[in-house]
């Protein structure tokens, strides 16, 4: 029986590792039918591209939840409500100037505990937050 040190070396082995890793998240995490998989492991050979594939359909729903697990991980904070308030502010006493600003709340859940934050932003930070929030919004929708 051949010990794995004498097919590849460790550096050998853990690029394999990482790149296994890599292509099973990717093919997981966007769904990607079982012919574009073996499509992308047609360089290792048939026989071998079916047995990982083989593999993956075996551990899809495992590494499904081990990615959704490690999504939650990112944070364990999660909103639980929010208010807001729009408030001009005068920026001497003849009115010379008015600033409008936006009197955020939130109610934050993290360790079980509720935090009320509070974040006051003008016009420009306001629409930096929206821009993120889209952004974040079109992230989720192309994991479902």
């Amino acid at each position: 029986m051949a010990d794995y040190g004498d097919t590849w070396t460790l550096v050998e082995w853990m690029e394999l590792l990482v790149s296994f890793s890599s292509l099973f998240r990717l093919t997981v995490g966007k769904k990607t039918p079982d012919e574009e998989v073996l499509a992308s492991l047609a360089d290792v050979g048939s026989g071998y591209g079916e047995a990982v594939l083989t593999v993956l359909r075996a551990r899809r729903e495992e590494i499904r939840q081990a990615l959704v697990e490690r999504t939650n991980n990112v944070s364990n904070s999660t909103l639980q409500d929010f208010d807001w308030q729009i408030k001009l502010a005068l920026s001497s006493d003849k009115i010379s100037s008015l600033q409008t600003l936006l009197n955020l709340s939130l109610d934050v859940k993290e360790n079980g505990a509720l935090k009320p934050l509070s974040v006051e932003m003008n016009r420009e930070e306001l629409q930096t937050l929206i821009s993120s929030l889209e952004a974040a919004n079109k992230v989720v929708l192309q994991l479902k």
